[in-house]
């Protein structure tokens, strides 16, 4: 069956499950940030993060997503659809701020401080809530920020995500990078599942060609969704005749799955891993292709996208081979 299932096939199946109605429904998710510290940061930080919309004007639900408040907030605040706070200071602001009533608001604290002297740094993880990460940058940019805080704030948007991107274009890039993980490490767990079925005795002879099969529409779609969730987050709507000019991208993948499943074939149990890593790498190509070619209006090139395929399958070979051991144990 899987043999049977060209690439045409397979687009055929997956644009059957593509919800693009799901897809407008993200995009109008509501969230907000919180602003507040230093009037003058704040006000770099509100056109940084608004500027970039295609006809130059900031729409009102974007600005919207922007609230700017004092540090002692008042506890009636309605924080409902809030997912962080920013306290913007400079050298020693932080330290002398009074974030008691920021805490009690139980989103996670992100305190920037902007020091052109200092050294960037920030917390390695994203702050819990309630909590407050200490983040230094030399400056308000994308560059400057790009390393640390736009990262942790994305991840504090989790669930709204395609939202953040469309309102705030400043965070496009950081979103889209997070949209192509997630996807991918989807498109792993969906890879090794199917690569044990086609490994277990008896199953694997009953269900491994529909497995096959099933996890090669499966990552498909995976990857065709992702197409549409980047878009939607550069703030275009859902096309599907437009992802159509893109399906080179995915087509990509598509053999990268078929190389996958001859080396399953070969290396029975490192194959499982050597397939799930393809289809890792194949999917972070995929995102940051589309990425590129929004950022910067053209295609990367054959060779840089082979630079990121192999960095992102050694990556995923490491993380496969520990889940092997565990499923091994």
């Amino acid at each position: 069956m899987a043999s049977a299932l060209g690439a045409k096939d397979v687009f055929r199946l997956v644009r059957r499950g593509i919800d693009v109605r799901a897809v407008h429904a993200h995009v109008r998710k509501p969230f907000r940030f919180l602003l507040c510290g230093d009037p003058a940061l704040i006000a770099e930080m509100r056109a940084l993060l608004l500027t970039g919309h295609d006809d130059g004007t900031v729409p009102l639900d974007a600005a919207a997503c922007l609230e700017t408040v004092l540090p002692r907030t008042p506890a009636m605040l309605d924080t409902s659809d809030v997912r962080a706070a920013i306290f913007l200071g400079k050298r020693g602001d932080a330290a002398g701020a009074d974030l008691t009533s920021l805490r009690a608001l139980k989103v996670p604290i992100l305190a920037v401080t902007i020091d052109p002297e200092a050294s960037p740094s920030g917390p390695p993880a994203v702050p819990a809530p309630a909590a407050c990460g200490d983040y230094v940058a030399t400056e308000i940019s994308r560059e400057a920020l790009r390393g640390r805080v736009f990262p942790h704030l994305v991840e504090c948007a989790r669930g709204v995500e395609i939202a953040v991107g469309r309102r705030l274009p400043a965070l496009r890039e950081t979103v889209a990078a997070k949209l192509t993980r997630d996807a991918a490490r989807n498109a792993l767990k969906v890879s090794l599942a199917s690569a044990v079925i086609d490994h277990i005795p008896v199953i694997g002879l009953v269900l491994g060609a529909f497995a096959s099969a099933g996890d090669m529409v499966a990552i498909t779609g995976i990857q065709m969704m992702l197409l549409l969730h980047i878009e939607a987050a550069y703030g275009r709507d859902p096309d599907l005749q437009r992802m159509w000019q893109l399906l080179p991208v995915v087509g990509g993948g598509f053999g990268w799955r078929t190389l996958a499943r001859e080396l399953s074939g070969f290396i029975p149990v490192a194959g499982i891993a050597i397939k799930g890593a393809i289809a890792y790498a194949g999917t972070i190509v995929v995102g940051e292709s589309v990425t590129f070619f929004l950022e910067h209006g053209r295609h990367m090139t054959s060779g840089q996208a082979a630079k990121i395929f192999e960095r992102t399958k050694r990556d995923a070979m490491t993380f496969a081979g520990d889940f092997m051991a565990r499923f091994r144990s």
